[in-house]
C-alpha cells in the first residue's frame, strides 16, 4: 500500500531533482550525465581488501553527490519514478559486467538481485534493488538484448544492520546468510547470470551471494587483463559477474596498474 501511494503521490505533488533538488524536474541534466558515469563509461571496480570469492564487479559511478543522493531518494526517500534512469545505469553496467566475462554472447542475460530483509522491505514500502532490476532488464531488451529478472536469492538468517560495520564485521555478518530458493538452480543454466545491486562499499554482500548461487555453470575462454592477478577466471572456469550501480565511498583513486578499475575502500552498503 506504501508503494502505491507515493506513485500516486509522485503524479500530484511537485517534483524536484532526486540529485540537486533542482525543480519541476525529477532527473536534472546534470545529475542524469553524473549518474551515466560523465562520459566515461562502467568500470571494473575492487574493494580493499577485496573479500574471498568476490565477482568481477563493474560500476558506473562513484558513490558520492548526485549520484548518492539519486540512489537514496530512490531507496529511502520513496522517488520511485528514478528507478528508470537508475535501472538505465545498472543496464550499462550489467553490459560491461558480461562482457569482462565473456559469456555467449547469444545467451539471455539472467539478472541475480542481492535480496533485501523482508523487515527493510517492509520499512520501505518496496524492494528498491530489485525495482531497479527490472528498470535494468526493460532497458537492455529495449537495445535488443535478452534480459530478464530471476529472483533466486533469499536470506535464510537473521542479518543485523550493516551501518557501523567495519568490513571484516560484515562479512561475519553475512557469512552463510543467502540461499537459494527452490528450483532456483534450475533457472540459472538459461543464461548468463549477472549479480545486480544498487551500491557497492566493501564487497561482502557480493561475495556472499555468489557463494550462494554456488560454483561455475559454464566454462569460457578468459582473457587476463593487464596487471590483474590470476584468479578463478583465469585458470578456464566461468567467474561471476556483478553489476552496481555507484561504489563508494566519496573518495576513490584509479588502480594505476589496471587500466579501466576503480580501487574503492569503505562506504554504506
Amino acid at each position: 500500500m506504501r508503494g502505491w501511494w507515493r506513485e500516486i503521490a509522485g503524479l500530484v505533488l511537485p517534483v524536484a531533482c532526486g540529485g540537486c533538488g533542482r525543480p519541476r524536474t525529477e532527473l536534472c541534466p546534470s545529475c542524469e550525465d553524473v549518474l551515466t558515469g560523465g562520459g566515461a563509461g562502467p568500470r571494473r571496480v575492487r574493494p580493499s581488501p577485496e573479500p574471498a570469492g568476490l565477482p568481477v564487479v563493474h560500476a558506473v559511478a562513484p558513490y558520492a553527490g548526485a549520484v548518492r543522493e539519486l540512489l537514496l531518494a530512490h531507496k529511502e526517500r520513496g522517488a520511485l519514478t528514478l528507478a528508470r534512469p537508475l535501472g538505465g545505469a545498472l543496464a550499462a553496467a550489467v553490459e560491461a559486467a558480461a562482457g569482462a566475462v565473456k559469456g555467449p554472447e547469444a545467451s539471455p542475460l539472467l539478472l541475480v538481485p542481492v535480496p533485501s530483509s523482508r523487515r527493510s522491505v517492509r520499512a520501505r514500502g518496496h524492494d528498491p534493488t530489485r525495482r531497479i532490476a527490472l528498470a535494468a532488464a526493460a532497458r537492455l531488451r529495449s537495445a535488443g538484448r535478452r534480459a530478464r529478472v530471476v529472483s533466486v536469492l533469499r536470506q535464510r538468517r537473521y542479518v543485523a544492520d550493516q551501518a557501523g560495520l567495519g568490513a571484516r564485521g560484515r562479512l561475519a555478518n553475512l557469512s552463510g546468510a543467502l540461499e537459494l530458493v527452490p528450483g532456483g538452480g534450475r533457472l540459472l543454466g538459461a543464461g548468463e547470470v549477472v549479480l545486480v545491486d544498487d551500491l557497492m562499499t566493501t564487497g561482502a554482500s557480493l561475495a556472499e551471494a555468489a557463494r550462494a548461487l554456488g560454483g561455475v555453470h559454464r566454462p569460457f575462454i578468459p582473457e587476463i587483463p593487464h596487471g590483474l592477478p590470476a584468479g578463478p577466471a583465469q585458470h578456464g572456469f566461468e567467474q561471476r559477474a556483478a553489476a552496481v550501480i555507484a561504489s563508494s565511498p566519496a573518495s576513490f583513486e584509479i588502480n594505476r596498474n589496471s587500466a579501466g578499475t576503480w580501487n574503492v575502500a569503505g562506504g554504506e552498503r
